[in-house]
């Protein structure tokens, strides 16, 4: 079935009652935007090694941006994802969008008020500097909601019969949508926000009313402004809150029938005028449920694992590969399509999440107990811990280096968090201006913050420098892992590994990943005691990725957080 006949097909379960002749419109005007595949590798995506950034706060704008891409590119990075660029009063670090076709002005280095043409002309120079080092770019787009301050709600709050209030959801009575869960406890206590006799919905901040994607030309809106930007040259987005986008009385408002069809339009509307433009969804769910959000390969092309990061963290904290050996059977993750990737992480620019819908609640009380090392990091009133990388391991390379290693080496896409690749801090000076100016007590303002580059240059260029060292560690594992595509596409098959008195060392965390006619073999010490393994005579020969060496014989010394990659 052509993208075109399957356009058709989702609108009409989405719009049963509603005139075809609007779709047919929408395609017209579409038409010309169509272009040919030009990409060699349309799922480069699983090739790729990510970086997630603020461009005002890593280096002030585009300007800035492009001249660190060198530097990126150094480090081993093939992707940007760049964190909400879009306009926005900034009330949600940018997640509150005023517009959905316009990058805020001071990113362009621009006053309010610029053109459009100015807009591609800088927007466009970035892209075109990043494509030509082989970098491609991503970004956010916040499809489940905008900001109070977007023209569509300015328009919608006048007046009952304006044509923009069905954009929005609107009721009398607060008990509408009752067993939709409050996703921000501890900050809102309603999903409703009132507005004279009106009440619209919300499902994260008072100040980002939920669109209306019952109304079809809420669809079309947001799929004309995905399609700007795309014919601008970017290579995919990063979709925002998807489980939330359909509302049905007497349920739970998430992972609706009804939201996978509207992510299927999404995904036919960018195939349809440029095949391999990559659609990523934020989704956090179980795995089985956020597989469902792949479809048969006609949703997102790859997704968030989220409940293995903080398995990850579990896995150290108990010197134990169980956690991560268990959440990755097929009794947690499931098979995904064969176009499908999740992406993996160990920061981003949220808490390091512990909901209930991915860990148990023992899990929870055990990873907080481990990592919450300060009162001010708790997040969600237990749900979470608002702390960088580095904070998190108390600022050991070592461990650092661990957790790395086994991020990078496990199937999946990486995505490195800014200044995680030299161990920024927790910014508490960054933490209280946002939160005043915010008028909320969020604490993942804690994980962000601007880079100081002067500083950071120096820390760089002493190698004895706990900078230094983590910038090291990741560098060498990026640069490796760059030149074998079985880190990104290949099979995963855990193997247990004795010591000489020959038990099965639990606290090894040790797999191979096979692809094509590549043989990988990853060990890698979770405890901060050195283990003496010996190794079957299978892998004799095997080479150590990192040095060259053969691995001449079969035991194997690991020394506290060790890790070691080798290839047949």
């Amino acid at each position: 079935m052509s993208n075109k006949q399957l356009l058709r097909q989702y609108w009409e379960a989405l719009y049963p009652e509603k005139e075809l002749h609007l779709l047919d419109a929408f395609l017209q005007e579409v038409e010309s935007l169509k272009e040919a595949d030009e990409s060699l590798n349309p799922e480069w995506y699983k090739d790729a090694v990510v970086y997630s950034l603020y461009v005002d706060l890593y280096n002030k704008d585009f300007d800035g941006l492009t001249a660190k891409l060198d530097y990126l590119k150094g480090l081993g990075v093939s992707c940007l994802w760049l964190l909400p660029i879009l306009d926005s009063p900034m009330r949600d670090a940018g997640f509150d969008i005023r517009n959905y076709d316009l990058i805020r002005h001071d990113l362009l280095g621009f006053e309010p008020g610029f053109t459009r043409d100015k807009q591609e002309k800088v927007f466009g120079k970035f892209l075109a500097e990043a494509k030509s080092r082989g970098i491609r770019v991503i970004f956010d787009v916040a499809i489940n909601h905008c900001s109070e301050e977007h023209p569509w709600f300015v328009e919608a709050r006048k007046s009952e019969d304006n044509p923009y209030r069905d954009y929005f959801i609107w009721s009398k009575d607060t008990n509408l949508y009752k067993d939709a869960r409050i996703i921000f406890k501890g900050m809102e206590n309603s999903n409703w926000e009132p507005l004279g006799d009106w009440y619209f919905f919300h499902r994260f901040f008072n100040f980002q009313p939920d669109l209306n994607y019952r109304n079809p030309e809420v669809l079309l809106a947001m799929c004309r402004n995905l399609l700007y930007w795309q014919s601008m040259g970017v290579d995919g987005f990063r979709a925002d809150a998807i489980p939330y986008l359909w509302k049905q009385q007497g349920t739970n408002c998430e992972n609706l029938p009804e939201t996978h069809t509207v992510v299927k339009f999404f995904r036919a509307i960018l195939d349809y005028v440029k095949p391999g433009t990559l659609l990523l969804a934020e989704a956090c769910q179980q795995p089985a449920t956020v597989v469902e959000y792949m479809g048969d390969g006609d949703e997102c092309h790859a997704a968030y694992h989220f409940p293995l990061m903080p398995q990850l963290y579990k896995a150290i904290a108990s010197k134990n590969a169980e956690p991560v050996k268990h959440t990755l059977s097929p009794a947690i993750t499931p098979e995904i399509p064969e176009s499908g990737q999740w992406f993996t992480f160990l920061r981003c620019h949220d808490e390091l999440s512990l909901e209930l819908v991915y860990v148990t609640e023992e899990d929870r009380k055990y990873i907080h107990e481990s990592y919450c090392h300060e009162p001010a990091w708790n997040f969600r009133l237990g749900e979470g811990i608002s702390a960088r990388l580095a904070n998190l391991m108390q600022f050991d390379d070592r461990k650092i280096g661990l957790a790395y290693s086994m991020m990078l080496s496990l199937p999946g896409t990486p995505v490195i968090y800014y200044g995680d690749e030299f161990g920024k801090e927790n910014d508490h000076n960054f933490y209280k201006e946002m939160t005043q100016m915010v008028g909320k007590d969020d604490t993942r303002f804690l994980v962000r913050g601007k880079i100081n580059w002067e500083l950071r240059e120096t820390q760089l260029n002493d190698p004895q420098s706990f900078q230094s060292k983590v910038f090291g560690h990741l560098q060498q594992m990026l640069q490796v892992r760059n030149q074998h595509m079985a880190f990104g596409r290949g099979t995963l098959d855990f193997i247990e590994l004795k010591d000489s008195q020959d038990k099965v060392r639990s606290e090894v965390l040790a797999y191979e990943r096979k692809f094509e006619n590549e043989q990988l073999l990853i060990v890698q010490n979770l405890s901060d005691l050195a283990v003496d393994l010996q190794l079957p005579e299978l892998y004799e020969n095997y080479t150590n990725m990192f040095n060259g060496e053969p691995l001449m014989k079969n035991s194997l010394k690991l020394e506290p957080y060790a890790y070691f990659w080798f290839v047949a």
